[in-house]
């Protein structure tokens, strides 16, 4: 039997992106539609905004500050809500209280990679639903560690280190690297560390980008 075809895809994303949300569906899908192929996914930080406080900021203020109005706004959700309903989410953005600085997830979901098989993805999918779905203000420790423990990660590991600056470095220095490599804009997908597909594309997309690429190691 010949061996099975391999791709890696590092998801760059911030757990505050709906997108980002949209887009871990989508491969989700694109990844099932690819039962020839093991997938390895990895998920890479990014923040939308740095600048909110470690305390975070109200989000209803913050959002209104950043896109004018209310009726924008409502605009904005009004078109994403169902695009969401179509990948299986169901976006409240209305219990979303406070917008949260993103740094200690960010860190937990770091964490998460080497905390066992599936765990990363099965955190990040829970950041994304607790946020999004839930209304859970996932820029709090406590919150966070709980999210950890609940999804194949030790809860009072998680919460010493959140009591500490473990890897906030490291966690900084690969957004910046992100960002050297021209990612301005999240989700961003790399395959196999050379190939790019930017944006919450179509799971077919991502299937045939992922496809191409498992074919050229072939031969």
């Amino acid at each position: 039997m010949s061996e099975r075809l391999q791709v890696t895809v590092d998801v760059v994303s911030d757990v505050v992106c709906p997108w980002c949300f949209i887009g871990q569906k989508r491969l989700d899908k694109a990844v099932a539609s690819l039962p020839e192929i093991d997938v390895a996914v990895h998920w890479r930080p990014f923040q939308l905004d740095p600048t909110i406080p470690p305390e975070g900021k109200d989000r209803k203020a913050y959002m209104l500050a950043k896109f004018g109005s209310e009726e924008k706004l409502r605009q904005i959700h009004d078109r994403i809500v169902p695009l969401g309903a179509a990948d299986g989410i169901d976006f409240h953005f209305e219990k979303i209280k406070i917008a949260a600085n993103t740094l200690d997830a960010h860190r937990v979901i770091r964490w998460a990679a080497s905390a066992g098989d599936g765990v990363q993805d099965r955190v990040t999918r829970a950041l994304f639903s607790a946020n999004f779905e839930q209304g859970v203000y996932i820029g709090d420790k406590a919150e966070l560690a709980r999210i950890a423990g609940e999804n194949g990660m030790d809860e009072a590991v998680v919460a010493d280190l959140l009591a500490t600056d473990a890897d906030k470095d490291a966690v900084q220095a690969e957004i910046e690297n992100a960002q050297r490599m021209g990612v301005s804009g999240v989700p961003f997908f790399v395959l196999d560390g050379k190939y790019a597909v930017s944006g919450a594309q179509d799971a077919a997309t991502l299937a045939d980008a992922i496809r191409q690429v498992a074919g050229m190691k072939v031969g």
